[in-house]
């Protein structure tokens, strides 16, 4: 018989304890910075019901299990209230992997590396700005891997979505209405680009002359008929408090035109409950919002690894659950040793739908694992979660150079007051248009107002 030196409740009573003191140390046993800087991993921070859904739930579920209506409530503390509702309303399930303790297997190996070796450097400068030592614009990883504020967290996400100097998605997005019939179906591409921070691409740690810019983001579509071409692009200031500037061309009108870049939260095409507003649960500029407050920790359960459909040669993921078996996608979800959530408040839209949102981040690579906004009145109004994976399982992977590919795979976002839930999934190939990372030529094919028009022309 194994005695357990630390009980089911051992965790909690740390958490609370932390709270009440104003504190926010990541771990338990040991400041969980220090486990990942000793041996890039996270083990030694947590005990074993953190660890294990077996040890944590006391043999009720256990790796391999599905998370049903059925044993919902022995995880229901480890669930937003969103897909806890889903589970036993709707047909949704969860399937369960082993948690992942490597770091290097839960971000791109560079910026896990750029993480480590620039820990400690970065700070906010008098315009709430985040800066490396000489103050210029950061130099790359994650700037506050051991957060002690909400607005850290924030800060990390919104300097680099995607965790790659650049990336392309080539994506498919479906609209489900209540009824689970899919309304709307659409398919195209994504792009990202950052000209600071940079650990693969060259020039390193900044594009030359570009140091004023944050990034660079577009999007396009290629179906339905109706809207192919129809595309937008967003270069954003480094500076926090500054709007993008947005761009679209759209086919008909055969012209670029400039869109006012505060009308957030509006969906960029019928039937989406998306907004741009959403990206990464960060896709508005990071003093644009406020009152950045942590109101929790503790374990979760979400979509860290396993994600990737290698079985299918266009990657695309198989669904279940709601009326028609088309509302949800088939995921794999680990217990989470720690999450932390934060609120923030949109300071800057007077006209936003939406009062508040709340974010749960993974403590171990501070990654969005799940969000919900609240409408203007305080209720649940729409909620947003996501799978990310290594792009490898066993003999199968895909490179990122000199490593295995680590991105995002799939999302959805529901809307709680409408019953609508969009269905994003990053695949292979649109067209000719290949996901992946860190290619140089992104730029030129997606992230210009003349890559635009090409696209519209295609």
């Amino acid at each position: 018989m194994r005695i357990i030196q630390y009980d089911r409740h051992f965790s909690r009573r740390k958490f609370l304890a932390d709270a009440a003191k104003g504190l926010l140390s990541t771990g338990v046993l040991m400041p969980l910075h220090e486990a990942i800087a000793q041996k890039g991993d996270v083990t030694a921070a947590y005990p074993d019901e953190l660890l294990s859904i077996e040890t944590y739930t006391k043999g009720k579920i256990r790796t391999g299990d599905y998370i049903t209506d059925k044993n919902v409530e022995w995880v229901k503390d480890l669930l937003e209230p969103i897909r806890y509702s889903q589970i036993l309303n709707q047909g949704r399930k969860l399937k369960l992997a082993p948690t992942t303790t490597d770091v290097m297997k839960t971000s791109p190996w560079e910026y896990v590396q750029a993480t480590i070796s620039n820990a400690g450097k970065a700070r906010f400068d008098a315009k709430g700005n985040v800066v490396a030592p000489d103050g210029r614009p950061w130099i790359g990883g994650n700037p506050f891997p051991d957060p002690k504020s909400g607005i850290e967290l924030f800060a990390a996400q919104t300097l680099s979505w995607g965790r790659h100097d650049a990336s392309f998605y080539a994506i498919n997005v479906n609209e489900i209405d209540p009824d689970g019939e899919s309304r709307f179906a659409y398919a195209g591409g994504w792009a990202e680009l950052s000209p600071i921070g940079r650990v693969v691409l060259d020039p390193k740690p900044y594009w030359t002359g570009r140091e004023n810019l944050l990034r660079y983001q577009s999007v396009f579509f290629t179906k339905p008929f109706t809207f192919r071409g129809t595309s937008f692009l967003s270069i954003w200031d480094y500076d926090h408090s500054t709007f993008p500037s947005l761009y679209t061309y759209v086919p008909e009108f055969r012209r670029i035109r400039q869109l006012p870049s505060d009308q957030r939260f509006e969906p960029l095409l019928p039937g989406s409950s998306l907004y741009l507003s959403d990206a990464w649960a960060a896709g508005d500029p990071l003093l644009t919002w406020g009152n950045y407050k942590i109101v929790g920790r503790g374990p979760f359960l979400a979509g860290i690894s396993d994600g990737w459909n290698f079985e299918h040669p266009n990657w695309e993921h198989r669904t279940h659950g709601g009326p028609k078996g088309k509302s949800f996608w088939d995921t794999t979800v680990e217990l989470i040793p720690e999450a932390i959530v934060v609120e923030a408040e949109p300071v800057r839209f007077p006209r936003a739908p939406i009062s508040k949102k709340r974010v749960w981040f993974d403590a171990r690579n501070q990654v969005v694992v799940g969000m919900i906004t609240y409408d203007r009145q305080g209720k649940p109004y729409r909620s947003f979660d996501g799978a990310y994976s290594l792009y490898e399982a066993g003999n199968k992977k895909v490179m990122d150079g000199k490593h295995p590919y680590w991105s995002w795979t799939h999302v959805t976002a529901s809307n709680i007051q409408s019953g609508t839930v969009t269905r994003l999934e990053q695949v292979k190939q649109i067209e000719d248009h290949v996901s992946g990372a860190n290619d140089p030529s992104i730029y030129n094919r997606y992230l210009t107002q003349s890559a635009l028009q090409g696209l519209g022309a295609a």
